[in-house]
């Protein structure tokens, strides 16, 4: 069963302990600049953003890889960067739509999200659960039960106006 990474911006705080907890554990120090997840700051809105990598099924930073260093991990789904094929050009970078690649600032090979082997660290740090790690089933049916109770309040509003 495939599980996806979600993010709810409505519970979000902006503590970007998910970005520390991410560079923690894939580079040993915490570091924003190193994390493959962000938080997006609207303070206008008085919101924050998880920004993630959506493991699309047919991803463009895949296809676009000159080196085809993107790979999807046969045990989570995720789509990963083999390193030692990655040659830091950035067309990954160009081509994911949602701008969450990025780049290592030393080694410049790229930095993207690996569902850190099925485990991800920045939901288990995600206090308010503003990230979560759900099986596919799990996302329809919320989403579901959202539109179901929604109709029912329409109609409840209807049949008390008439």
């Amino acid at each position: 069963m495939r599980y996806f990474l979600v993010t709810n911006p409505e519970v979000c705080t902006g503590c970007k302990v998910c970005t520390l907890s991410c560079s923690l554990s894939h580079e040993g120090v915490c570091n924003p600049a190193l994390a493959r997840i962000h938080v997006m700051k609207f303070p206008e809105k008085g919101l924050d953003v998880p920004l993630i990598c959506r493991q699309c099924e047919k991803p463009p930073c895949a296809s676009t890889c000159p080196e085809k260093a993107i790979v999807r991990n046969s045990e989570t789904g995720a789509w990963v960067i083999e390193e030692e094929k990655c040659i830091g050009c950035r067309k990954c970078m160009e081509a994911c739509p949602f701008g969450v690649i990025t780049v290592h600032p030393e080694t410049m090979k790229i930095l993207k999200c690996d569902l850190c082997q099925g485990d991800p660290q920045c939901v288990k740090l995600c206090e308010t659960k503003a990230l979560q790690y759900l099986p596919a089933i799990a996302l329809t049916y919320d989403k579901k039960r959202e539109w179901a109770k929604k109709e029912m309040e329409e109609r409840d509003h209807e049949w008390l106006g008439r």
